[in-house]
């Protein structure tokens, strides 16, 4: 069902409600869109933070967008923003589902090939932490963490890739990894686990599809202001404190989800296998990896900072 959303500037945005498909149908060539004539980027984990930054980004650059997350009625606000901030009526298709579920991957592109009849930019960037010593950590919450994190967005841009190679277009796959891909810290164990797995899958798919003309990066922020932090500390046990608050850290190690958009807008259709934002954190992630002892010595000096029992 289609709505149309007034924004202050008397610009309105196109924006469709895509019903929840079974998981079983696939598009038949009837159900195909013809060729849209703009560029089309489908992000995952659109309703906030990184996600919500990148759809405006795009759409300042001229993208339309499939905007998917399990929040519909935020969706619809991040469609406004971007027509608000590109100065032109986005066109924008919304997909209420939790990537976690069998066959959204199918189900995410068939949307998009529905509407639009072509997608160009696909942006893996659902995901969540969790701040949890390993020998804590059920069996259970370490495979939906997987699950979110790694298998849905690999999934996603396999479905995304076979289908560009079948129809011989080119187009730019994306993982929302994470600066500890390259290291890791006590409590996100886990989570720098999955984005380290995502970050190799996608360097290797690079190479696999880079000679079709299909690039493949994968995306490194540091700390950013989103509600990352707030779904950590929700995570937490009863009466647990919080080791990483965003609002106890420096400044200097904070950024705006709006930075990470506008690296990855920049690198749209460029060979580069990993976007990062803050060159201080990439150097020092390779001196880890250079010199492990390095990260020993820093984490037990925070250790005696803030001494704790785990």
């Amino acid at each position: 069902m289609a709505r149309r959303i007034g924004l202050r500037t008397g610009i309105v945005a196109r924006v469709n409600a895509v019903t929840r498909e079974s998981p079983d149908r696939t598009p038949s060539a009837a159900s195909v869109a013809p060729p849209h004539p703009r560029p089309v980027a489908v992000i995952t984990g659109a309703s906030a933070g990184i996600g919500a930054a990148t759809a405006v980004e795009l759409a300042k650059g001229g993208h339309d967008l499939l905007l998917v997350a399990r929040r519909h009625d935020r969706l619809a606000a991040v469609a406004a923003r971007a027509s608000e901030a590109s100065g032109r009526p986005v066109r924008a298709e919304l997909l209420q589902l939790d990537v976690a579920e069998p066959s959204s991957a199918a189900r995410i592109l068939d949307a998009a090939e529905r509407a639009f009849g072509r997608f160009d930019v696909v942006y893996a960037n659902a995901g969540y932490g969790m701040e949890r010593s390993m020998h804590a950590m059920g069996l259970g919450e370490l495979r939906a963490m997987f699950e979110t994190n790694f298998f849905s967005s690999v999934e996603l841009c396999n479905e995304a890739a076979r289908r560009l190679l079948a129809a011989r277009r080119t187009g730019h796959l994306i993982m929302c990894s994470s600066c500890v891909a390259k290291f890791t810290l006590p409590d996100f164990g886990a989570y720098s686990a999955s984005k380290a797995a995502q970050a190799h899958v996608a360097r290797a798919m690079a190479y696999e599809l880079r000679p079709h003309g299909i690039m493949v990066s994968s995306v490194h922020p540091v700390t950013t202001a989103t509600e990352f932090f707030d779904v950590v500390r929700d995570g937490l046990p009863a009466g647990a404190r919080q080791q990483y608050a965003i609002h106890d850290m420096s400044k200097f190690f904070v950024q705006r989800p709006e930075k990470v958009a506008r690296a990855i807008a920049r690198s749209i259709g460029k060979p580069r296998t990993e976007i990062w934002t803050s060159l201080p954190t990439r150097v020092a992630a390779g001196a880890i990896t250079a010199f492990p002892w390095l990260l020993d010595v820093a984490v037990a000096l925070s250790a005696r900072k803030q001494p704790q029992a785990r």
